[in-house]
């Protein structure tokens, strides 16, 4: 029988956990059962790649958190990327995302408002669909005994690096993971 290093094994553990999440993220409920949510796994020098994208936006603003983060990406083995395309109107008129009526939410939406990460306004019921899929993903990790973080920081850099190609997602989360003698993400 060949011998198979503990680094080696937990490595493809914690990319077949990585799996099992996009999985749980994508038969999570869905408002009217309507599916904008979408996920990506990174690992390797694209997984890198995140981290530097972060060390530069941590630079341009002068944020530690961002610093902090890009080294817990580092770190990781792997990323799981969840964002949603909240730019799209839900169709109850219920005045969550702040307008009046759902065609007033659109037409902010023509206008291509952009804040300092995320484009908006988001849809509320898309946002519940982004949250739901983010706990069921890290629910998954939570059952195989995967560490990790819900980190919005990483969603930023991934949208800035344009890893959700021409989808239309607005909003970004990443969950690094990691499989360590101690859990990386809990004493930042």
């Amino acid at each position: 029988m060949p011998l198979t290093l503990n680094s080696d094994s937990e490595r493809d553990a914690l990319i077949e956990a990585a799996r099992l999440m996009l999985v749980s993220a994508r038969t999570a409920p869905k408002s009217g059962g309507k599916d904008d949510v979408r996920t990506a796994l990174v690992t390797g020098l694209e997984k890198d790649r995140l981290a530097e994208e972060m060390e530069v936006i941590g630079r341009e603003r002068g944020s530690d958190g961002f610093m902090r983060d890009a080294r817990n990406v580092r770190d990781s083995e792997a990323v799981v990327l969840i964002g949603v395309n909240g730019l799209k109107k839900f169709g109850l008129n219920c005045g969550a995302c702040g307008f009046g009526s759902c065609e007033e939410f659109a037409r902010a939406v023509e206008k291509g408002e952009r804040g300092l990460d995320y484009r908006g306004p988001t849809c509320i019921f898309k946002a519940l669909d982004l949250g739901i899929a983010l706990g069921s993903a890290v629910k998954t990790a939570s059952i195989l005994n995967v560490d990790n973080r819900i980190m919005y920081r990483i969603g930023t850099a991934a949208l800035r690096l344009g890893y959700f190609g021409e989808a239309d997602v607005n909003v970004v989360m990443g969950i690094p993971l990691s499989a360590k003698g101690k859990n990386i993400y809990f004493d930042r």
